[in-house]
């Protein structure tokens, strides 16, 4: 059975929101920037990892991680950077969602970190040579490179990675707890099946395709 809510208790505007919570501090109005400061320069340029989230005509969301070695994202100047697109699964959506709506968010990671920087801004696909040459792993480059006019960047708090306790050691999870990923999508579609020694064969092709396409 789907889960139904009484909608009397839903928040229909924005007044209704804001009325639960105390007024935002000048702080978190002020860092908000238009441009990358020295230290969200620096904070890039640690970050081996983020996340960037993007929309289709329809206002339909999609979220894709993306991570290299540090330094990985290209500063380019104060207000562009350039984010190289490495092999994944073809399904392209952030790259269709960019060409239909321009407007993006980033999240940056730093492994030990708890705070993140966020920025948000308009991406362009790019396949120019230069920067495409300077952004190349093991000889390899990537077919093209997202570039993100920046309009909003600032530092967020660290309150949901120490409620998470995202980088202690002491809250680590086994990852043979759950099935493989080749055995999830499976048996959430087709089916997996039930043979163990051809699920170890799917495992470890799966394991040697990352190993021989991951640039």
């Amino acid at each position: 059975m789907a889960f139904e809510f009484n909608p009397e208790f839903a928040i229909a505007d924005e007044h209704s929101l804001r009325s639960l919570f105390d007024a935002t501090h000048a702080l978190a109005i002020q860092k908000c920037r238009s441009t990358l400061g020295i230290h969200a320069q620096e904070f890039i340029r640690r970050s081996p990892f983020l996340c960037i989230g993007t929309q289709n005509p329809n206002g339909r969301a999609d979220v894709s991680p993306r991570g290299d070695p540090v330094g990985f994202v290209k500063i380019l100047d104060e207000r562009t950077l350039a984010i190289p697109d490495r092999p994944g699964n073809n399904r392209l959506d952030t790259l269709v969602n960019i060409l239909a709506n321009p407007s993006v968010g980033l999240l940056f990671m730093i492994p030990g970190f708890d705070d993140t920087l966020r920025v948000n801004g308009r991406a362009v696909l790019v396949r120019d040579p230069d920067l495409l040459a300077s952004m190349s792993v093991n000889d390899r480059l990537p077919k093209l490179a997202i570039v993100v006019t920046v309009d909003e960047v600032f530092m967020h708090c660290a309150k949901a990675f120490r409620r998470s306790h995202l980088w202690s050691p002491k809250h680590r999870q086994d990852r043979t707890e759950m099935p493989s990923l080749v055995k999830i999508i499976l048996d959430e579609t087709s089916g997996a099946p039930d043979d163990k020694d051809e699920q170890r064969r799917m495992d470890a092709d799966l394991e040697d395709a990352y190993k021989r396409t991951l640039y």
